[in-house]
């Protein structure tokens, strides 16, 4: 039945021609913003995806800034470190050189007083940003090291920023310093004596260790007619036990630093045991202390029942406000105008440049560890960036095409639509 008021076939092209048209405005709009999905009314869901892996992208952005200024400060603290190690050695030529007797060792103490002072001035300058890697004598828990944010972390509660911890090492070369007064003090915390049996072990594994705790090794031999060792060289307390006044100037003593655990006391004791040692002329057959794990090994070859010797580890609580010695403070101590002096400078020029390279090697392996992660971050933010194109960039090339085939389609539809309009117009023939 064909009718002038009802025009199905018109109604339908022109459906058609609308339904074209759209397409070709969204296609057009493909081509002129690059973008399948420009907002959220192309596809809610890709779009939601695409948005948190962009905000994603320019966090990773201000990481790498973050990991690029910890790079720039690990730099600078170990080309302090390589710089005081090489000072050390400096040192080391001069102790060496102290060692003959027909030397002036006033002028080479000096020296080594001037050397040591530019050590000084090193640690002091050897900061960025404010930050000096060079200096951990802070008391504060958790001042040993410094964060450095590496990376962000995304997972069911959400994203948050991952810290790269960077331990500082101190090559200061501050004195110790513990109180006179105040704290908790521990007389004895640790004992063993050397008899018959000539070998012990003090376990100090029981002790926590807090930043700012003193620690003393006291020594009290006992042979009354020096048949095999000198009683005064073994004894640095007057009398058994030492004193809460004695620890104040110990000779053999330490005052732990933040991230210090037991291990690290025991090993800074035994170093200062040998020090001590070589000043007061104590051959390692009388007594020879070394650290191992949370214990002090002892051993004599000489005690007996009656010649004995006592070890004792004694603490001091950190509120009592003692002051936390520089790494390398025992070079304050160096004095090689004796012979004694001298000799005891050659044993600890050594410990003191083992310190001083082990932080240069800490602060190079914290260091290539923030650049590789710099590295993955880049390549990680490289993969997202590819990743949200993949989501939302519309393909040109097929953009292109699709455009061409529906201008095809639109010429057409307005064929159809015309000649629809027209079909009305034969019923006129019927009238004629």
């Amino acid at each position: 039945m064909s009718s002038i008021l009802t025009n199905d076939s018109a109604s339908i092209a022109l459906m058609t021609l609308q339904s074209i048209n759209t397409n070709i405005a969204d296609v057009q709009a493909e081509i002129a913003t690059g973008r399948r999905v420009a907002g959220a009314e192309d596809n809610a869901a890709v779009w939601a995806i695409a948005k948190t892996m962009e905000a994603d992208v320019l966090g990773y952005r201000k990481v790498a800034d973050s990991l690029a200024l910890g790079s720039a400060t690990l730099a600078v603290a170990r080309n302090g470190a390589e710089t005081i190690t090489e000072l050390l050695t400096e040192i080391k030529g001069q102790v060496v050189t102290a060692q003959e007797e027909n030397v002036d060792r006033a002028k080479i103490q000096s020296t080594i007083s001037s050397l040591r002072d530019q050590i000084g001035a090193v640690v002091e300058t050897a900061q960025f940003n404010g930050l000096n890697l060079l200096n951990n004598r802070d008391s504060t828990d958790g001042s040993g090291s410094a964060q450095v944010l590496g990376f962000l972390q995304r997972d069911a509660s959400g994203v948050r920023g991952v810290d790269i911890s960077i331990g500082k090492q101190d090559l200061s070369t501050a004195s110790r310093e513990i109180a006179a007064s105040g704290g908790t003090y521990s007389g004895s915390a640790v004992t063993a004596t050397l008899t018959l049996t000539r070998s012990a072990t003090l376990d100090a594994s029981g002790i926590t260790v807090t930043t700012g705790m003193a620690f003393s090794l006291s020594l009290y031999g006992t042979d009354g007619d020096g048949s095999t060792f000198e009683q005064t060289d073994l004894r640095t307390t007057s009398g058994a036990t030492q004193s809460r006044a004695e620890m104040v100037s110990a000779p053999i003593s330490y005052v732990a630093r933040d991230g210090d655990g037991i291990g690290d006391v025991l090993s800074q004791l035994s170093q200062r045991y040998a020090s001590y040692a070589a000043r007061s002329g104590i051959d390692s057959s009388v007594l020879q202390v070394q650290a191992s794990g949370s214990a002090l090994a002892i051993s004599s070859e000489v005690t007996t029942a009656s010649d004995t010797i006592a070890v004792k580890i004694d603490t001091l609580s950190a509120d009592a406000g003692n002051t936390i010695g520089g790494g390398l403070e025992l070079l304050g101590e160096l004095d090689v105008t004796t012979a004694a002096g001298a000799n005891d400078a050659l044993a600890t020029i050594e410990g003191l440049l083992d310190i001083s390279i082990n932080a240069a090697a800490a602060f190079g392996s914290d260091q290539r560890r923030l650049d590789t992660q710099s590295s993955f971050n880049d390549s990680l933010t490289d993969a997202m960036t590819s990743g949200i194109g993949t989501l939302v960039d519309a393909d040109l090339e097929e953009s292109s095409a699709r455009l061409q085939a529906l201008q095809v389609q639109q010429q057409l539809a307005i064929q159809a639509l015309s000649i629809a309009n027209g079909a009305p117009g034969v019923l006129l023939s019927l009238f004629r």
